[in-house]
């Protein structure tokens, strides 16, 4: 789940419980097959894959499970996934994008439908709502990696565009085809980051209440926990008051 507040994309819920933390390995390993599978199975001569690991490994996914992702890539009897984008309307209208991967089409379809018709939300045409997003890379560094004006010259060197500093972190970003160059040069200068994938960054954002967040959280709860939903955008705002509540 990734939405906008004053922090940047803020992930509040990322290893609630054990059963979803199992169910985020899975999502992560399914991304590391199908990059391995459309391009070379290693992560040097690879972007895409070496991102997917970079961003298993900022959770923790055990080595083994990445080296079996990757491994199965390369068998014949590797599933073959179509990666498909659904956009809506959450609950506030709140603009919601939905990443998935899957070997069912009609069946990812009909569920996430039935989710946002369920939760108080409509489900729209692709591009009804992308527009009101950028993709974007984003690398991110824990606050310990040193003071904002050390990561803001970091990113300036390795080629970023923008910053956000904050008591949570360091979020950097860059043009969606520049990912893979700037994370590396970034990890040049600063170490390895907590993260380094493309997100979608919100251009407008929808500021919701208390009530409206737990509409909104229930929808995306409900989305994540399909197997076959990888990631999930809103472009919500939120007041440090609603936050707190929550």
């Amino acid at each position: 789940m990734a939405g906008h507040s004053k922090w940047a994309n803020i992930q509040h819920r990322k290893g609630r419980q054990d059963a979803v933390r199992s169910k985020l390995f899975s999502k992560l390993a399914k991304e590391i097959t199908v990059a391995a599978k459309m391009g070379d199975p290693d992560p040097e001569k690879n972007p895409r894959l070496r991102m997917a690991v970079k961003e298993a490994k900022s959770v923790s996914v055990p080595k083994d499970v990445i080296d079996r992702a990757i491994k199965k890539s390369q068998g014949g009897d590797a599933d073959s996934y179509d990666e498909i984008r659904y956009e809506g309307y959450g609950p506030g209208g709140v603009a919601v994008i939905v990443e998935a991967m899957t070997d069912n089409r009609n069946r990812t379809a009909s569920t996430v439908r039935s989710t946002f018709a369920k939760c108080g939300g409509n489900l729209g045409e692709t591009g009804s709502v992308s527009f009101m997003f950028e993709r974007k890379g984003q690398v991110t560094y824990y606050v310990s990696v040193g003071d904002e004006d050390t990561v803001m010259m970091a990113a300036l060197e390795a080629g970023a565009e923008d910053v956000e500093s904050s008591e949570d972190g360091h979020a950097i970003f860059c043009a969606d085809t520049d990912l893979n160059e700037v994370s590396s040069a970034l990890e040049a200068q600063l170490g390895e980051p907590e993260s380094a994938k493309l997100i979608w960054l919100p251009q407008t954002t929808t500021e919701l209440d208390l009530e409206g967040m737990e509409k909104l959280m229930k929808l995306i709860d409900t989305l994540e926990d399909d197997d076959d939903v990888q990631r999930v955008t809103a472009n919500f705002e939120v007041s440090d008051e609603v936050m707190a509540a929550m």
